[in-house]
């Protein structure tokens, strides 16, 4: 039963029925009856959507136009909903013809669209569908800005009710198109999270909501990693809805993406599923054709994207996914052309590469396959504003760097390269390629990086990277980790035995210098069965191990696998010439020629062979040859090889030495010029070339300009010292020696020559010895000249020119001798010896036959045997003279050495004698000083038995006692008592007995001793003014007072009272006085007044100083 609407009449209770099926093609008619009847709004806001879902847009135009006009809203003032329902709808047609609609009317529709929702707002603003349908308006124009102006209209909705479902899912709607429009992965994930809770907070306020809800809830959990949940997601929009078409593509990605064969194939199976449901839906078709592009079927591929691209309308990002499945397929199957031009036009159709960057790639990849290194570049770098870290891209323009010459954004995008990725061997193995000219160092460390990379991940090794490594190796001179390096790389094979020696009985027969040319030794291994296989992709790994071993001096198996290579591949052309150069070494000239000529078989024009071949024949002066040789290898690089110009300038250079020896000034000068020439011409084509650089200063040198050839030798030196071991220029090193020799700084070059030999020669060079020999000659060194020319005798035996400077040198050193104002008989002797041995040499030169070819002659021999038998009557003389002067030098000698004995001999006796009086006066003195420890130790027993006696013994004594010792006072206080005066000043007495007499007890028996021993050294003690000198050594225990009564009557000193109150006195001298009043005896009285007297006056003293 088809719908209908009904019409009120107006002014009655009839109503018109209209059928929405039967509605009129005109719509003026049904607009009559809705204004003539004054239909409700919402009748003509139905009938216009009908005509549009019939898509009659005009009609539905004009319903709504007459909707919204001035009349209507006077006369529906106030029915708002209706009326900006109308005006919303005219809203979101204008918002969805801009989005569909032609290009140059999109923003005419959007300024409709946006003139109609600000209407509808003028009516109501508060009106929650008006905020919804500029929210949307935003959402089509697809701008960063309009989506945050989106987000702020909905939020306005939902601020005014919460719960509005359909501002909940515009919410959601718009977060979710800012996170994947965000560049920053933390805040594009906040943004997925925030769409995810609207997305629920929709569901969980209306539970029956469309099925599509839950298919943003997929998506978001898609783009949070929640794949399980994003699964659960799309299978319940199955559920409610089994035909969607986007649910089912969902989960047919997420079938595929685990790349695993079953999945795979139930992914596919959806993917036909989604086909089935919307054969031509673009972004079905798109996944189509990428899965049947990895299976290579690429007629089905390119079906499929045709068909996208007829379906995706204006959808740029289907498009350009279809234009890209597309490109890629033409790029499989090697159609550059198209495609680049698909690539392109996937490009194109994307606004930003973050969208969709894979076409980028592609295009940038296609671009330098076309060598477009420029467009290819600027592709990659807009991966890189996607990806940053995206080896291929960077790996890609490291590649691009290097084939624009700009090495160092190479080795530095490579360098990142391994940082992103350390396990990258690829990468390693690309840095070191590109290392190797810039640091030879930095390129071996990231080759053996490469190297266990690839150990680690059990792939297959690269012969090609092994060798590169043990020729890294070899140039650091690190020969055994070279050889392991090349073994390794070669593997097993024949030459192991050859190496090993397995084959010694074989090889002995072929392995000498007579058979270099010679290839029956292999011929012999067919005949016996043997393998002798050697794979193309290793000729150049043993070639450089027979390097190698030359280079370690092992010629001979180098040799055997040098012709081992020329017996397999006999066009390998360096094989002969290494041969040639083993030959060369062994100055077999003619065998050299003869393999440089078996290479020129080969390849005639080979410019390395004939280059070879012009220096060979140079050596055997066979110069007109030569400079056609090298004329013919200048021709066969179009006089471009810089090998072949500075040969021709060699055979200038050598022409002009040739011509100087015939006295043609005027053609030597021709040729030195015309050598300069060539060897300017080729250092300014290549700068860095150190042969050209020598060759000019070698010219420089032999027309006298010394410093300047002196500067280019050094630059050069510098150069080859800081490059490969593999360039080797002793060359230099002998050229800058000779112009320190020339210069007269004889010290330098003799240090240089011989740094020369010992670094490229290991001393065993004759010709280099030579030069050295020269400049020590020239340096009046002349034992140290013939010791070097000995050496180099040594290696060259049958060099006759060394044996005739050997005989100078004999014969300048000994007339030198001679001419020396004071020499010894020793070297008259040694000259002698010299001489002898000169006249020898000389002789034995004249009996050779072969003499005349190196400039001697007989007479030039016979004129040094008479100058050195000349001088060697002279020295005879001279001898004779030298001996008698030695004899009796050695006699004044021999007297001088006698008297110096016996001076010797008394100084020595001296010395012991007063070693030995030193000794017995020590003895004596220790002796003495025993002797008064004893006596001392004795008198202190004596003491302390006296001291518990009764004090009245003393009263006991008898008068002319105390008379005598009142004089023994006096006597002592004459000499001494000032100095006791002084003393008594600090010491502190204590008298306790009734009679007048102290007992004091000893506090420090130290200072007693001090003491005793002072006043036993004062002569002035002890003695009266009127006595006369003291004794020399008087007795310390008889001065300190120490001594017994009778002691003391017998030598007439002090009184013991005297001398005990004395030596106490000055025991105390660090305590704290305390001083009694003294108290007079009546033993005192009969002494004398004065004595009495002085001895008050002293305590008077005494008293004053204690109380001041």
């Amino acid at each position: 039963m088809a719908s209908c609407v009904y019409i009120p009449v107006q002014n009655s209770e009839e109503e018109v029925c209209v059928a929405l099926d039967q509605l009129p093609r005109d719509a003026a008619d049904i607009l009559d009856i809705l204004k003539a009847e004054q239909a409700p709004l919402n009748l003509w806001l139905i009938i216009a959507r009908e005509y549009y879902s019939q898509g009659k847009v005009d009609q539905f135009l004009q319903i709504l136009d007459e909707g919204s006009g001035p009349e209507i809203d006077e006369y529906y003032a106030d029915v708002k909903y209706e009326r900006i329902a109308i005006l919303n709808a005219l809203g979101a047609y204008y918002t969805f013809l801009a989005t569909t609609g032609p290009p140059e009317e999109k923003e005419r529709n959007f300024v409709m669209a946006t003139s109609y929702y600000n209407k509808a707002s003028r009516i109501d603003t508060i009106e929650p569908s008006t905020w919804i349908g500029k929210a949307l308006l935003c959402i089509a124009r697809d701008e960063r800005d309009k989506l945050e102006k989106a987000k702020e209209n909905f939020r306005i909705v939902l601020e005014y009710n919460p719960k509005h479902v359909p501002g909940l899912l515009g919410q959601a709607c718009v977060l979710f198109m800012m996170g994947e429009k965000e560049e920053n992965i933390r805040k594009s994930q906040e943004f997925y999270k925030n769409a995810l809770e609207n997305y629920r907070e929709s569901l969980r306020l209306f539970p029956n909501c469309p099925a599509v809800v839950r298919l943003g809830i997929g998506y978001c959990q898609y783009r949070l990693g929640q794949l399980g949940k994003a699964r659960q997601a799309f299978n319940r929009v199955l559920q409610l809805d089994p035909d969607n078409v986007e649910a089912t593509v969902a989960l047919g990605v997420l079938d595929l993406q685990t790349n695993e064969a079953g999945n795979i194939r139930r992914g596919v199976e959806m993917m036909e599923q989604a086909h089935d449901l919307d054969p031509v839906n673009p972004m079905v078709l798109n996944h189509l054709a990428n899965h049947f592009f990895f299976t290579g079927q690429h007629f089905l591929v390119e079906q499929l994207t045709e068909t996208a691209l007829e379906n995706s309308g204006d959808h740029p990002l289907l498009k350009s996914q279809a234009f890209y499945n597309l490109a890629r397929s033409y790029h499989s199957k090697g159609d550059y052309d198209k495609a680049g031009r698909y690539y392109m036009a996937a490009a194109n159709e994307i606004r930003r590469p973050k969208d969709f960057v894979l076409p980028f790639y592609g295009l940038g990849q296609i671009q330098l396959k076309l060598k477009d290194l420029k467009n290819s570049l600027s592709s990659f770098q807009k991966v890189l504003v996607v990806y940053p870290e995206n080896v291929e891209s960077l790996k890609a323009i490291g590649h691009i760097h290097a084939q624009q010459g700009e090495f160092d954004k190479a080795v530095e995008t490579f360098k990142k390269v391994t940082r992103i990725d350390p396990k990258d061997s690829q990468a390693f193995l690309e840095l070191g390629e590109l290392l190797l000219p810039i640091d030879a160092n930095a390129a071996l460390e990231a080759l053996k990086t490469a190297r266990n990379l690839l150990k680690r991940s059990g792939e297959d090794m690269p012969i090609e990277l092994l060798n590169t490594i043990g020729v890294l190796h070899f140039e650091k001179e690190d020969f055994e980790l070279a050889e392991q390096t090349f073994k390794e790389a070669l593997g097993d094979g024949i030459w192991v035995s050859l190496l090993d020696e397995k084959l010694d009985h074989k090889v002995h027969n072929y392995g000498n210098a007579l058979n270099l040319r010679d290839l029956g030794l292999f011929h012999q291994l067919e005949e016996d069965n043997e393998s002798l296989d050697l794979p193309w992709d290793k000729v150049t790994t043993l070639f450089n191990f027979a390097r190698l071993l030359e280079q370690r001096h092992d010629t001979i198996k180098a040799s055997i696998l040098y012709r081992f290579i020329i017996f397999k591949y006999p066009g390998y052309v360096d094989g002969y010439l290494r041969l040639a150069a083993i030959a060369k070494a062994r100055h077999d000239f003619k065998l050299s020629i003869e393999l440089v000529k078996d290479a020129l078989k080969v390849d005639e024009k080979y410019p390395q062979a004939l280059c070879m071949l012009a220096d060979l024949q140079l050596k055997t002066d066979d110069w007109l040859k030569a400079k056609e040789t090298i004329r013919a290898a200048k021709d066969a690089t179009s006089g471009n090889d810089s090998y072949a110009n500075l040969a021709l300038g060699n055979w200038n250079y050598f022409a002009a030495l040739r011509s100087s020896d015939k006295k043609g000034s005027k053609v030597e000068a021709m040729h030195l010029e015309k050598a300069k020439e060539l060897c300017t011409k080729v250092l300014k084509e290549h700068k860095g070339n150190m042969y050209a650089a020598n060759g000019t200063g070698i010219v420089f040198a032999e027309k006298g300009h010394f410093d300047v050839s002196k500067d280019l030798f050094t630059q050069v030196q510098e150069a080859a010292a800081s490059g490969s071991t593999l360039v080797q220029m002793p060359d230099v090193w002998v050229n800058l020696a000779h112009i320190y020799l020339a210069q007269g700084q004889f010290s330098l070059a003799i240090k240089m020559y011989q740094n020369c030999l010992r670094k490229f020669y290991n001393g065993t060079d004759s010709t280099i010895l030579l030069y050295l020999a020269r400049a020590q000659y020239d340096a009046e060194q002349w034992q140290d000249c013939k010791k070097t020319l000995l050496r180099a005798l040594h290696l060259a035996p049958s060099n006759p020119t060394l044996r005739f400077n050997i005989g100078v040198a004999m014969q300048k050193y000994s007339a030198s001798t001679l001419q020396k104002t004071k020499r010894t008989a020793e070297e008259i002797r040694f000259t002698l010896s010299e001489l002898e041995n000169a006249v020898r040499m000389f002789r034995q030169l004249c009996g050779c036959t072969y003499y005349h070819s190196h400039g001697f002659d007989e007479k030039k021999f016979s004129t040094h045997v008479e100058y050195c038998q000349h001088l060697l009557e002279a020295a005879k003389v001279h001898c004779e003279a030298a001996e008698r002067e030695e004899q009796q030098t050695r006699q004044r000698l021999e007297v001088a050495r006698q008297v110096s004995l016996a001076e010797e001999a008394r100084r020595k006796v001296e010395e012991q004698r007063k070693l030995q009086a030193e000794k017995r006066k020590q003895e004596d003195e220790l002796k003495q000083v025993k002797q008064l420890e004893e006596r001392f130790e004795r008198v202190k027993e004596i003491w302390k038995t006296s001291t518990h006696a009764s004090g009245g013994k003393r009263r006991e004594r008898s008068r002319p006692d105390d008379e005598e010792g009142g004089e023994r006072r006096r006597r002592r206080s004459s000499g001494g008592g000032s100095r006791r005066r002084k003393k008594d000043k600090r010491m502190g007495t204590q008298y306790e007995d009734d009679d007048g007499y102290a007992e004091v007890e000893y506090n420090d028996k130290s200072q007693d001793e001090a003491e005793e021993r002072e006043y036993a050294d004062n002569p002035a003690n002890g003695s009266d003014d009127d006595a006369g000198p003291a004794p020399k050594s008087p007795d310390p225990l008889a001065a300190a007072g120490l001594d017994d009564s009778d002691a003391d009557d017998d030598m007439g000193g002090p009184s013991r009272g005297s001398k005990k109150r004395r030596a106490f006195s000055e025991s105390d001298e660090d305590e704290e006085p305390m001083i009694k009043k003294q108290r007079l005896s009546p033993s005192n009285s009969a002494g004398s007044d004065g004595e009495i007297r002085e001895a008050k006056g002293n305590n008077v003293h005494d008293d004053e100083d204690d109380d001041m």
